[in-house]
């Protein structure tokens, strides 16, 4: 049986907490952008901060995914940035992220050795996508 991975997630400023608890609850660490630099910041900032973190950046902002798309796949920018974007309703994300946990996990555990051991999920209301 593989060990159960510790993942570290950056929570960007629109997450609602409950989301960094529930993770927390799993077991991971979890950084706010509010301790980490300040608020507001601009999105290459908070992508470049998780990044620097190595850790997966939770987002709840449509331009995060666009961000992510244009300069983390395939490009130098944000290579290695792992991005969990949350396009369900704001109160139901923490319950998605619950549900969806396993599949996070087994996607980052899935891409350890890889080159790039990135992750891209999106969370929807009724739907869970990944992107390798």
């Amino acid at each position: 049986m593989t060990k159960k991975p510790r993942l570290r997630f950056f929570l960007d400023e629109g997450v609602p907490r409950a989301v960094g608890r529930k993770l927390s609850e799993h077991g991971h660490e979890v950084i706010y952008l509010q301790d980490a630099t300040a608020s507001g910041s601009p999105d290459q900032l908070v992508c470049a901060v998780a990044q620097a973190n190595e850790a997966i950046l939770v987002a709840l902002d449509g331009d995060m995914k666009q961000l992510a798309q244009r300069h983390g796949v395939g490009q130098r920018r944000y290579r290695k940035l792992s991005l969990l974007k949350l396009s369900c309703r704001e109160p139901r994300a923490a319950e998605r992220v619950n549900a969806a946990i396993t599949l996070i996990e087994h996607e980052l555990n899935f891409s350890v050795g890889t080159t790039d051991r990135r992750i891209f999920i999106e969370i929807g209301d009724i739907s869970i996508s990944t992107k390798r």
